[in-house]
C-alpha cells in the first residue's frame, strides 16, 4: 500500500500538521510507503486565473500529481473553515485535479471519464462545531465536497471520513489520545 498523507493546514505549527505527521508514523509502522506532503510548503499560486485553460503547473504542482498517481491510498488532512476546506486546500485541489490528469472530458459523453479510479481516500477533518451540528444542521456541507464533488468525481469512489470535533473544547489529554487513535487508524488500513 502506497499512502499520500496531504496537509491541507496552512499553518505548521497545527494540529492538523500533528494529525497529519501520526498517521504517516502509522503508516510506515505497518510498512507502508508513505509520504507526507505539507501544502504550506509548496510553493503556487493558489488562483485559477484563466479557468483550464493555458495554467502551466508549478514544479511542486507537478511533483504533487506524481505522488497522487503513485499512491494508493490518499489522506487529506484539514480544518472545517466556514463548513468546508481552507482556501490553499480548495486551490491546491483546483490546480491539480486538472482535465487530462484526474478527469477527462470526452465529445460524446455528457460526464467524464474518471482518471483516479482504483484508489481510496481517507478524510481527517477538524472543527469547532459538534459533530451533530455540523451533521443535521449544515448537512456535512464539507464532507460532501471532498467525496462527491471532488474525490467520486475523479474516480475514487471508497472514502472514509474521521471527524474530530469540538477542537477548541479538547484538553491536551483529548488531544494527545486523538494523535494515537490516529496513528492507529494508519495501522489498520
Amino acid at each position: 500500500m502506497k499512502t499520500l498523507i496531504i496537509n491541507g493546514h496552512p499553518n505548521k505549527n497545527s494540529y492538523c500538521s500533528q494529525l497529519a505527521a501520526a498517521y504517516y508514523s502509522g503508516a510506515q509502522k505497518r510498512n507502508s510507503e508513505a509520504h507526507l506532503l505539507h501544502l504550506y510548503e509548496l510553493h503556487f499560486d493558489v488562483s485559477l486565473k484563466d479557468g483550464y485553460s493555458g495554467n502551466l503547473l508549478e514544479p511542486d504542482l507537478l511533483r504533487a500529481q506524481e505522488l497522487i498517481t503513485w499512491s494508493d491510498h490518499i489522506v487529506f488532512v484539514y480544518p472545517t473553515w466556514w463548513w468546508t476546506m481552507p482556501a490553499l486546500l480548495k486551490g491546491f485541489i483546483d490546480r491539480v485535479f486538472v482535465p487530462g490528469f484526474a478527469f477527462k472530458y470526452e465529445s460524446d459523453k455528457p460526464l467524464p471519464e474518471k482518471l483516479l479510479k482504483h484508489k481510496t481516500a481517507t478524510l481527517l477533518v477538524t472543527m469547532d462545531s459538534p459533530k451533530w451540528y455540523y451533521r443535521w444542521w449544515m448537512k456535512n456541507a464539507g464532507h460532501w465536497v471532498m467525496k462527491q464533488g471532488v474525490l467520486a468525481f475523479c474516480g475514487i469512489n471508497k472514502t472514509k471520513v474521521v471527524t474530530i470535533d469540538q477542537i477548541r473544547k479538547l484538553t491536551p489529554q483529548q488531544r494527545n489520545r486523538w494523535i494515537e487513535k490516529v496513528e492507529a487508524i494508519a495501522m489498520q488500513r
